[in-house]
Formats: C-alpha cells, structure tokens, sequence
C-alpha cells in the first residue's frame, strides 16, 4: 500500500462516549439515564449486561490519556453524561462537573484537543418520564444543561457538538424499541426528531453566548441508501422514503432551513407537522461551524417485504423494507463493508449541502479479537477496515472535499448499547475483569498514521 498523505493539520484522534465507557453509574451524585433503566430491563441488552463497570474510564481517565498521548492522538472526542451533570435533569451537579474538567485539564496537559460532545444518548431518566424526547419541553431542558456545561468548561473546549446521531436516538429509541428508552411508537419518535434538532439549535446558540469563539456542530450517522432494482418503482420509492428518515430528514432543517416536502408528506400520518412551530427552523438551521459524520456502512434495500427484520420497525411510514444480503465482508455486528460509500456520502455533503468543513466523527470496526502467543492482538480485520476508509476518505478530499479530522470508533473497547459487551469496537482491549488495557495492532498502526499524517502500509 503506498502511502497517502492527508492535509496539513489534519486532526487526527479517537472517540468514546460517556455510558460505553465511564462506568461509575452511582458516583459523585449522578443519577439514572435511560440506558440505566433500559438495562434493568429483561432481554433488552445481551447478557443482561449494564454500563457499570464498562471501562472504568471515570477512576482510570488519566492512564487513557496518557495512553493517547504515547499513540500520538492529537483530538479525543468524548461525551459529557447530562446525568452527571444536571442528575435527574434538575439543578447542577458541581462534583459532575469537576470530573469533566479535570478530563480535560489532563488532556490539555497532553497537547491533546478535547472534543465534547453534548448528548451521546443518555437522557436522565427523570426527564423520559416526562415524556422524553416526544416532549418539547426537553429541548429547552437540554439548552439549560448546554448552558451549565459550557459555562464551566468553556474557556477549555474549542469546539463542541450538541447531539450524536439523533437517528439513532428518535428511530431506534422511539420507534422500534432496540434503544433507550425502548419505546414502539412512530408518533413519539417523529417527535422526538423535531425537538432533537430543536434542542441542537437551542443549545447552539446558548453556547455561541456563553463562548463565542468555540466552533458548534452536530454529528449525523450517514449511509447511502441503494435500491436492489433501480429500474422498480417500488424499490426506488422505498430508497427514497429511507434515505429521508436517514438523512434529509436532519441535512435539510440543518443546512436549508427547512424539512423536505416529501418526508413531511409521508409523516403526515403521524402528526410530524404539528410539532413544527413558528420559528423552529430559524432556530434549527442557525450557522454551523462543522458537521461531524459517522459511517459504518451501506443500507442495500427491497420493497419485498422478504427479510424484513420482525418486529416494531423504526423506519416510521415504511410499509414494506428489506435488506438482502449481498457478497461483501461483513463485521462482527454483521455490517456490510462498503468502504467506498464513505467517499459517496462526503461527495454528497459537497455537492448538494451548504459546505462547511467536515470531520469523520466515528469510524471503525467490531470484529473477535484473540491474543495470540506473546500476548498481542493482531487485529488485521480492524485495520483493514480503518485502512480501507481512510483511503476512501482520501479520495474524498482530492475532489474537492474540505475534511479536516478523523476519530477512529473506538478508543478502547466498551458497552455496545443493546449490544452489551459482546462486542468490541476498540482499538485497545480492555480485560473488563482486571481492566487492564493492552493497545492493538490496529492501535500501533493508527499510531503511526497519527504521526506520520499519512496512510501508512499495513504490516
């Protein structure tokens, strides 16, 4: 493999989030999230498993650092728990705070930017009793919470992202029920859609008050939609109907300032419009600094209804959707790997959106991971995979693409949600008995990347 070098100053570094990897579920004050309660709740999470310990990131912060650093990661992008920080949703926690600022302090110390993002899935559980993400009173509760965290740790943080994935947090939270808070209700979940991105443009501009230098943005999870037929109608409208609720359902009112006319069409069934007040969007589509995208992979999709996964759906409006299996390699979440779909996404971004820089805010691979002989892991897959995307995310910046920074999914090996800790995402294992972390062979060779600002041969 030749080598590819990337831009001057691209930022190089690696990510987590707050329930996968904290653990100290009941420290300093904090109180439940819906993944707390989620996890109590029988069959909903694979081997019954919880976010307490996770990788005890809350009591060994400063040995992961200092392990970033000897990686040579120049960014780590975090979440921040709002049950940590605001417990139950209500006043400020100032032991919760503290955690996060000496997170940061210590990884300042390291030449090492922090990248916060606000809301990674854990909404207190206080507030889903109130009726959640459905509820638009807590978008004005998560813009108080912004304002909390970033009057405390602003003079620290450059850049801040409001919410990751809000897919994920509407469809899959609300809609078929495989997320926190386990809701099957299409009408709660295109709710919850409208006052996420509510909530994103509330806590924009709280933070733009509070530190009007940092950079603001949100990250989306972003995958092409390809129908199997492109000459049926039936696959074709299918496509179209998913691509909406996966992408220009948040691209639009982000970048355009409004929701595009044939998903608020479909959506009508379920009340979508009635949440939209004067105003929102101009809230919603304030200026952006960046836009973080996580990839994964390609969604191939049918309108036979053959295969179509049993159960609550959370492609809401969708009658019939399926995904056939085609020859690919396939990862231990059973995911297609579709390298060049990441360049069709950051294409897509450039030549149909608003441009403003971009970053790949998550990136990366679940495969088993053994030890062999002398102790190491010699995860070929997992850097195969990260390999593979970056030089597809290369070809994205030679045409034309302004993608400044990349986060490898994940530091360290975590509570994969409804997953448990079945799978691994890490680029460092972590022995959850003795936490005991031992970095890959995808970890030394990201290493060398990092250092060297270049795609370096596979060895």
């Amino acid at each position: 493999m030749e080598n590819i070098v990337f831009p001057q100053g691209f930022l190089w570094g690696a990510a987590t989030a707050a329930f996968q990897v904290e653990g100290a579920t009941e420290l300093d004050g904090r109180t439940d999230s819906i993944w707390d309660e989620f996890c109590r709740q029988p069959g909903k999470v694979v081997g019954g498993d919880c976010g307490e310990p996770a990788a005890d990131h809350y009591r060994r912060f400063e040995q992961d650092v200092a392990m970033m650093a000897d990686l040579g990661l120049k960014a780590y992008r975090f979440s921040i728990a709002w049950p940590r920080v605001r417990p139950d949703g209500g006043d400020v926690n100032p032991a919760g705070l503290d955690f996060y600022k000496r997170l940061i302090d210590t990884l300042l110390e390291h030449d090492i930017v922090p990248w916060p993002t606000l809301y990674h899935w854990d909404l207190p559980q206080k507030l889903e009793e109130a009726g959640g993400w459905a509820n638009r009173d807590t978008a004005f509760r998560f813009a108080d919470y912004a304002a909390a965290t970033v009057e405390a740790l602003g003079d620290r943080v450059g850049t801040w992202t409001t919410l990751n994935e809000p897919w994920c947090s509407a469809f899959l939270g609300y809609a078929s029920g495989v997320h926190a808070p386990g809701r099957t209700d299409p009408r709660a979940a295109v709710a919850a859609v409208h006052h996420l991105l509510l909530g994103h443009g509330l806590a924009s501009t709280t933070i733009r008050a509070a530190a009007p230098e940092a950079k603001v943005g949100i990250t989306l999870n972003m995958y092409p939609i390809i129908p199997v037929n492109p000459s049926d109608p039936s696959d074709l409208d299918v496509a179209r109907r998913l691509d909406g609720l996966q992408q220009r359902i948040f691209l639009d009112p982000l970048l355009r300032g409004e929701y595009p006319a044939d998903i608020l069409a479909d959506l009508e069934p379920f009340g979508f419009g009635e949440h939209v007040r004067d105003g929102d969007l101009g809230v919603i589509s304030a200026p952006m600094d960046m836009l973080g995208v996580n990839y994964y992979t390609e969604h191939y999709v049918s309108s036979s209804p053959n295969g179509s996964e049993p159960g609550p759906s959370p492609w809401v409006g969708v009658q019939h959707a399926s995904f056939p299996r085609r020859d690919a390699p396939r990862t231990d979440m059973d995911w297609e790997v579709h390298p060049d779909g990441l360049t069709t996404v950051l294409l897509r971004l450039h030549h149909d959106y608003p441009r403003l820089p971009l970053y790949i805010t998550e990136n990366g691979a679940a495969f088993r991971d053994d030890f062999s002989g002398n102790g190491a892991i010699d995860d070929v897959d997992r850097t195969g995979y990260i390999a593979s995307h970056l030089r597809a995310a290369h070809t994205a910046i030679k045409a034309g693409v302004d993608l400044r920074g990349y986060f490898c999914w994940s530091l360290l090996d975590n509570f994969e949600w409804a997953e448990g800790y079945a799978k691994r995402f890490g680029i460092v294992h972590v022995d959850y008995a003795t936490q005991i972390r031992t970095p890959k062979m995808s970890a030394r060779w990201f290493s060398r990347v990092a250092r060297d600002n270049a795609l370096v041969t596979v060895s």
